[in-house]
Formats: C-alpha cells, structure tokens, sequence
C-alpha cells in the first residue's frame, strides 16, 4: 500500500476553488500531526498548513483565511479546501506528517503531489 496519495489538483482561473485528498497509510502519519506543503518551480518547499491529531490548525500567512485544513483520522484522509486562488498559489501539493521549516529537510519519503495551476 502506497503511504501517500494526493488528488484533486488541476487548472483552475484565479478566484476559484480546489479540494486537495490526501490518503495515508502508516501509523507514523495517523498518529501525528500531518501537514500540506507545496513547491513552486524554481523555489523551496514550503509548509502551508498542518492540523494536529485532534484537530487544532495552522496556516502560512499567504494562505490565511482562504485555505482549510481538515482531517478525517477514521479514514486516514486529509483535505486542503482552496478557495480564492492566486496564480502565486501555483505549485506542486504534497502532503505528510508534520515538521517544521527548519526540520522538514529530514523527510525522505514524499508521495507524487497534486499539480495545482492557477491561471491569471
């Protein structure tokens, strides 16, 4: 069983709207908090959002108020609501257990990702 599925990316116009899945295996993601990240070309990975076992939130400042983390632990699934999209938003979703920007460089293992592209 693949540890990490994402879904849902595509192409969407600016100002529209996007539901990320991602599915995980593993006790390691379902019983720690997990996190969406995502990559730009040419730029680092970067944390937009985690949700912690239980559910408390944290978003990236860009991302505040227009993103949704949420978290179904019976499922082993986590969702990223996008709504409001911006072309800066454009990139590569990748989601997994949560680490911070200084630490995250310690994953070793990232599923496929979900191209996200939002036209102007």
């Amino acid at each position: 069983q693949v540890p990490l599925v994402e879904s849902g990316g595509g192409l969407v116009q600016a100002g529209g709207s996007l539901r990320l899945s991602c599915a995980f295996s593993g006790s390691i993601f379902s019983n720690n908090a997990m996190a969406w990240y995502r990559q730009a070309p040419g730029k680092q990975r970067e944390l937009v959002a985690s949700i912690a076992r239980y559910g408390s939130t944290a978003y990236a400042d860009s991302v505040k108020g227009r993103f949704t983390i949420s978290r179904v632990n019976a499922k082993n699934t986590m969702y990223l609501q996008m709504n409001s999209l911006k072309p800066e938003d454009t990139a590569v979703y990748y989601c997994n257990y949560y680490l911070d920007d200084v630490r995250v460089s310690l994953i070793t293992y990232w599923g496929q990702g979900a191209q996200v592209t939002v036209s102007s």
